[in-house]
């Protein structure tokens, strides 16, 4: 499997290449997604361990952390953006792309199977609660690892509030713990309570109390306006967040 796992990593890299341009700005992006995907695939590897699965299942996870944003390249390359509200759902496309890898014929049906369903539902607002529980194991790791990069990615874009308001629905999904649709989001405000939203569906102890430990948080916290609504929300949400981390 290890020797699966380098040819994997070696064909991924070829791939990303051909996305590479001279174009200032499509090279940032490109390589922003490059670093991203390898940084999650190590995330899916650590979580996998900490969760004591077996040495496969862990490999199945670095896997589906390697190919989860495949779809993003030829996104990029196609509309010349990543938002998928505008183009098209990047993990659909990922799965078109990789569909035919003579690669992944390497992998046992059932392992297919959970690569497929992890990388279709990673950008998910849930995951189909009917689903088997391999399957949504794996949708678990692959969203928790996801979203800790996507913090890390996110980080320095942010700014203090504009004034520009926020949307009623993000601060309502907030304050219930819920997930909104992301193509109501207007404003930057809009933007922020989203991805503190995320944090009520971070599954494990493990990814939050990174998120938390790299200030991310707090970084968000402190970047919005101070309005009474998203002060309880908050309120919430940091007690969520410590419970959550105590139960572990």
């Amino acid at each position: 499997m290890q020797t699966f796992i380098h040819s994997l990593y070696e064909w991924f890299s070829k791939y990303v290449h051909s996305f590479y341009s001279n174009d200032h700005d499509v090279q940032a992006n490109i390589t922003l997604k490059e670093v991203h995907t390898l940084e999650v695939a190590q995330n899916c590897r650590q979580l996998a361990g900490h969760l004591g699965l077996p040495p496969a299942d862990q490999q199945l996870a670095e896997i589906i952390g390697l190919l989860h944003d495949i779809g993003r390249f030829k996104q990029y390359a196609i509309y010349r953006t990543f938002r998928d509200s505008i183009s098209e759902n990047h993990a659909l496309l990922g799965l078109k792309e990789i569909a035919g890898l003579e690669l992944l014929k390497q992998l046992n049906p059932e392992a297919r199977v959970c690569l497929e369903f992890a990388v279709a539902h990673h950008n998910s607002i849930a995951i189909p609660a009917n689903s088997q529980e391999r399957l949504q194991l794996f949708a678990r790791l692959i969203r928790d690892a996801d979203k800790l990069d996507i913090f890390r990615v996110l980080s320095p874009t942010i700014q203090p509030s504009d004034g520009a308001g926020y949307t009623a629905l993000f601060v309502e999904g907030l304050l219930s713990g819920s997930q909104c649709d992301y193509s109501y989001m207007k404003t930057a405000d809009d933007r922020k309570l989203v991805r503190l939203s995320w944090l009520y569906d971070i599954h494990y102890a493990w990814t939050l109390k990174r998120i938390v430990e790299q200030g991310y948080v707090e970084e968000l916290i402190a970047s919005l306006p101070d309005d009474p609504k998203i002060i309880k929300a908050v309120l919430l949400l940091q007690r969520y967040i410590q419970r959550k981390i105590n139960e572990s």
